[in-house]
């Protein structure tokens, strides 16, 4: 065991300092990297104190220091065992955001991702794996998803107000591989316009641009949400063949579309022959005092995506189509398919945590990022800036006075260490939103304080 731990210690004579802080140091990064799992026991302090060839009071220290950060645990009788602190299992947004995610930027509030639920996922990760076995005799090709996911999600659906079979679910690799797919099978008229909100999220903009598909876009506010009737006439006008929208928490502004919105939106689809293609990878992150979202929108063209990646974690690739059984029939036959499936184990580990312990870990989540939205909305006041706060979803959009562009604010920001996504990145032409700022709230308070604070230094 001594030679190990030393191994994964690397050459950390080397870093500048007293002895017992580049060793502290060093079992941070091994941790970190994965060199030193965490729970892996330590050598007694004389016994580490012979390998590494230093003093005891030495190792004593460099214990005491990892100990009061969190990086240590010790139990009487048991001894020491490495650990990651608690600071960074127990918060919604992911370590490495706050360590420079974004080239040379100290803070990144580019990306609106949330970290993995730690312990529930871990636990999760654990029950996937003893049942696994049937998995490893089986070939792993692809399939529609594993029929225990299928059923979980179908029920889901459901219990929402929308009665779904098994059948009706087709499991993606995400969400961004659900719209490629159903992209390559449903766009087939390269002629028609395909109808996006303005803004919207620039991840299904990347792909319908890669597709060169011509974007009608159809404005949405933090304030009115949808205008009906523009859309209407804009279908009328322009004919789209498909409309991608998203009606949950919409993403940027947050706004949520309402009951009757949805209504006359699924008649309007079907009245025009106009499949909508709705994401709802926000729909879990209802932030109300009082959880519960409107009916799903719904109707004969409407074609339903969701996601663990909000939700749960970025770093779960599984997403999922509702659709009719016969169009799920279609799409197993698309060549695509195959590429744009999750590997089965992280489709065992997503019917873990889409079980009966899913509504406890969703309320934690939400009561989580409840205070973070509501402590980046009052470290803006003041600032001239304006906004609405949003009912859900995972960050604030901000439109900033008419004398600073979201560009130039976003460029001054980036000199200072912080990363910024300005409006523009989720408009269909790239160049209008020019005074808008879309602002996470999935960081920790600790960490929007300073973000605000590069911003006003930044608008000043």
């Amino acid at each position: 065991m001594e030679t190990g731990f030393v191994a994964a210690l690397g050459d950390w004579r080397t870093q500048e300092g007293p002895l017992a802080r580049s060793l502290a140091a060093a079992v941070r990064e091994a941790v970190v990297d994965g060199r030193l799992p965490a729970g892996t026991g330590l050598p007694s302090e004389r016994e580490l104190a012979r390998a590494l060839r230093i003093s005891r009071g030495t190792v004593v220290t460099a214990l005491a220091l990892l100990r009061d950060d969190g990086w240590l645990h010790t139990r009487h009788g048991s001894g020491s065992a490495v650990r990651l602190p608690a600071r960074l299992t127990e918060r919604t947004t992911p370590w490495s955001l706050d360590r420079g995610g974004a080239g040379d930027a100290d803070l990144d509030l580019t990306l609106a991702v949330t970290a993995a639920p730690h312990e529930a996922y871990r636990a999760a990760l654990a029950r996937a794996a003893e049942r696994s076995a049937p998995l490893l005799v089986d070939s792993g090709v692809a399939t529609a998803g594993l029929p225990r996911l299928r059923e979980l999600l179908a029920d889901r659906c459901t219990r929402e107000g929308l009665a779904t079979r098994p059948e009706q679910i087709l499991v993606t690799s995400g969400a961004q591989a659900a719209l490629t797919l159903l992209l390559d099978h449903l766009h087939t008229d390269r002629r028609a316009p395909v109808a996006v909100e303005s803004p919207t999220y620039p991840g299904a903009l990347a792909l319908l641009h890669a597709r060169r598909a011509r974007l009608l876009s159809v404005p949405v506010t933090t304030r009115t949400g949808w205008d009906i009737e523009r859309f209407e006439a804009a279908v009328r006008r322009r004919r789209p063949q498909l409309t991608y929208l998203i009606p949950d928490f919409h993403n940027p502004t947050g706004a949520h579309m309402d009951a009757a919105a949805r209504r006359r939106t699924a008649e309007l689809a079907d009245r025009h022959g106009v499949t909508l293609l709705v994401d709802e990878t926000m729909r879990d992150l209802d932030l109300r005092p009082h959880p519960g979202a409107e009916p799903p929108l719904s109707g004969p063209r409407v074609i339903r995506i969701g996601s663990a990646s909000k939700t749960l974690w970025s770093g779960l690739r599984v997403g999922w189509i509702r659709a009719s059984e016969d169009l799920v029939r279609q799409l197993r036959r698309n060549p695509l398919q195959g590429q744009l499936s999750p590997p089965p184990l992280e489709q065992l580990i997503a019917a873990e945590l889409y079980g009966d312990a899913l509504e406890a870990l969703l309320a934690d989540r939400r009561e989580r990022l409840r205070v973070q939205r509501d402590h980046l909305a009052a470290l803006l006041a003041g600032t001239g800036w304006t906004y609405t706060v949003p009912d859900g979803g995972l960050s604030l959009w901000v439109r900033l006075g008419d004398r600073t562009t979201a560009t130039q604010l976003a460029a001054e920001a980036a000199r200072r260490g912080l990363a910024v996504t300005p409006g523009p990145l989720f408009a269909a032409d790239r160049t209008t939103l020019t005074h808008h700022l879309r602002l996470p709230f999935t960081a920790t308070p600790e960490v929007l304080t300073r973000a605000v604070d590069i911003l006003r230094e930044s608008g000043s």
